[in-house]
């Protein structure tokens, strides 16, 4: 059987482009970068172009002002980290988050109440977009970080970053954007969105796993999450992936080159799928903003079937999407992303996310337009819970 994949914002298919130089990097690019011998000399330079490529993606002047880590967790948890070590330098002892980031953010800002930071959570509306006069209000508090992600990875909401980090520097706070699912979909720009930190994962564009990037901008404070070495400039120790990271710098030059064909590509499907769903399945719920998004996420609550249940079948019918983030798959509480849009646990734990990617293609978007309905309408049958 054929396999559809439409769970992209959980991980995509590495690019053949970067496999290949993958597999010649495992093979050949054997060298310590901190080495001073030719082998080693060779992979410190690969390592300085994949810095290059990916500053060019995210509009970075200064290449230098990332640091590589093991994805967008260890990113993000540096950032908060980075906040508590420092505590000390700054009286501001609040921090604010939006209720709909990824649970890495959500549990490392939870960490911090421990070192006497207060965490408040920014409410979202029911498109997911911040709530700007709640979020004024928290500022009066004088914060001293600010993290909101710039495109939500269940129901791809995007936020006006730019705006937000003007209002957090305005009172005095630092501003942390997890840009995770946005980078390689939407253009990100680093500079003019004022970012202070931004936290980067290669799998999410193409790459391997195990690769990630924190943009940390110079004279704001920071404090290594891993010690012991001095690589990345005392930054983050660690021998370096070098094959990792030289196959995450190829797929941040192909990420870039392929902005526009990537969304020229995904948006119609994305939205073919929003529509023959709506016309075709009665009662269902498209989440989250549908004038600003990400373009190949589109996140549908089912009344009446029960998400997992819909999984299962679209599974045995060689469909793969999800019910959400993939890293709180295995929780049984319902979204905190679509909880706190104002979904209640019944419509929430009846939703469904397709993420597409590049290898989508049309015929596969119609195999899903033929084939769910039917499992929608069998799951209502047998459902105890009243359609809402």
């Amino acid at each position: 059987m054929k396999r559809i994949y439409l769970d992209y914002n959980a991980t995509a298919p590495v690019d053949k482009r970067v496999q290949e130089v993958l597999a010649v990097e495992l093979r050949d690019g054997y060298g310590n970068a901190s080495s001073l011998h030719e082998a080693g000399r060779l992979a410190a330079k690969k390592i300085r172009e994949a810095r290059e490529r990916l500053a060019s993606l995210v509009k970075i002047k200064n290449p230098d002002e990332l640091i590589f880590t093991s994805g967008g967790s260890e990113s993000n948890n540096t950032v908060f980290w980075s906040i508590a070590a420092n505590k000390e330098k700054s009286p501001g002892r609040d921090i604010l988050i939006s209720a709909i980031e990824h649970p890495c953010v959500l549990e490392s800002a939870e960490r911090l109440k421990s070192f006497g930071f207060k965490i408040h959570k920014i409410p979202v509306d029911g498109q997911g977009l911040i709530d700007m006069e709640e979020y004024s209000k928290l500022l009066k508090l004088k914060p001293r970080l600010v993290s909101i992600m710039a495109a939500n990875n269940e129901i791809g909401t995007v936020q006006d970053i730019k705006k937000l980090s003007s209002m957090a520097h305005e009172a005095g706070a630092y501003f942390h954007s997890d840009c995770v699912q946005a980078v390689g979909k939407i253009p990100v720009d680093a500079g003019d969105w004022g970012l202070d930190y931004m936290s980067i994962s290669a799998h999410k564009i193409y790459g391997p796993k195990g690769v990630g990037a924190l943009y940390v901008k110079k004279g704001v404070p920071f404090a290594s999450l891993i010690a012991g070495g001095h690589q990345e400039n005392g930054r983050r120790a660690g021998t370096y992936n070098s094959p990792g990271i030289t196959a995450f710098g190829v797929a941040a030059s192909i990420a870039e080159e392929e902005l526009e064909s990537y969304r020229a590509h995904v948006l119609p499907l994305r939205n073919k799928l929003r529509d023959g769903l709506v016309n075709s399945v009665p009662n269902i719920r498209i989440n989250g903003s549908q004038d600003f998004f990400i373009p190949n996420t589109l996140s549908v609550s089912f009344p009446g079937a029960e998400g997992e249940a819909i999984l299962l079948h679209l599974d045995l019918l060689g469909i793969e999407a999800s019910t959400g983030s993939a890293c709180a798959s295995g929780s049984l509480e319902p979204s905190h992303v679509l909880v706190a849009t104002g979904l209640g646990p019944e419509l929430a734990h009846g939703s469904i996310r397709f993420s597409l990617g590049k290898y989508t293609t049309e015929e596969e978007i119609d195999y899903v337009l033929k084939n769910l309905p039917p499992v929608i309408e069998k799951l209502r049958k047998f459902s105890t819970v009243g359609l809402v």
